[in-house]
């Protein structure tokens, strides 16, 4: 059976672990050219190193002259960039009274102008071939909000608005521009979670449990494979029903 990103060269950011870990795994048994970008230059290298095909890249999503320095490389590898995921992504929480100005910009940096600053710098690429997949990572605090996180719900909230404005703006030029909503996934930022607050996000998941970065990988293939071809401007909520 044909591989469903066979040749297709896919730039992951926040790669070294996690969700982009999972996904890049994913995509590489799919058969395609992994790019794993992550500002962790040691992790990505060895996150890359475990996979067939698989490069690693040093990128800080909020500095633009390393996107683009990686960018042009990958260029002159492949020729081409087929699928970008944002996936890169920080916390930095605390109550609305509490938050200082330094934790507020450093998640809005990352979470938020970090996938303006990467989508804007490949969309050129993908427009001039005339086609692409982009998948950009919110959050179920992104469609609902969650107490303690005033600059991520904002954040998460924002990717949305990307996502729907950039489905409108590069639909007709052939890339299709979709988010993931996930809820709360097994990942190292979650599980560092209080214990009591892990419990109480079991017990109002109507599966009962996290979810795993592999789920989200699922998830991330669907949206970016062919198989999603009349897929467009979508926010997709993966959180186990715990909205219900």
């Amino acid at each position: 059976m044909q591989q469903r990103l066979h040749d297709k060269v896919a730039i992951i950011t926040g790669g070294a672990k996690g969700i982009g870990l999972a996904t890049a795994k994913r995509f590489a048994a799919e058969g395609a050219k992994v790019m794993l970008a992550d500002v962790n230059l040691e992790a990505v290298q060895k996150a890359a190193a475990s996979l067939a095909g698989a490069e690693a890249y040093a990128i800080n999503v909020t500095d633009r002259t390393s996107i683009q320095a990686a960018i042009e490389m990958i260029m002159q590898r492949h020729g081409r960039i087929d699928i970008l995921i944002n996936n890169a992504g920080i916390t930095q929480d605390a109550r609305l009274i509490k938050m200082t100005e330094a934790q507020f910009d450093a998640v809005i940096d990352v979470n938020l102008k970090g996938v303006f600053n990467c989508t804007q710098l490949v969309a050129p690429y993908m427009l001039e071939a005339g086609k692409g997949a982009i998948v950009n990572a919110s959050s179920v605090v992104g469609l609902y909000g969650n107490f303690g996180q005033t600059n991520y719900s904002a954040s998460k909230f924002g990717v949305i608005g990307f996502t729907k404005t950039w489905a409108r703006e590069l639909g007709p030029k052939g890339i299709r521009v979709n988010a993931v909503c996930p809820g709360f996934i097994a990942t190292e930022m979650v599980k560092a979670m209080p214990t009591a607050i892990l419990a109480d996000i079991e017990r109002r998941c109507w599966l009962g449990r996290l979810g795993t970065p592999a789920e989200m990988a699922n998830i991330y293939l669907f949206l970016a494979s062919d198989e999603a071809s009349y897929v467009n401007g979508i926010a997709l909520e993966a959180s186990g029903g715990i909205s219900l």
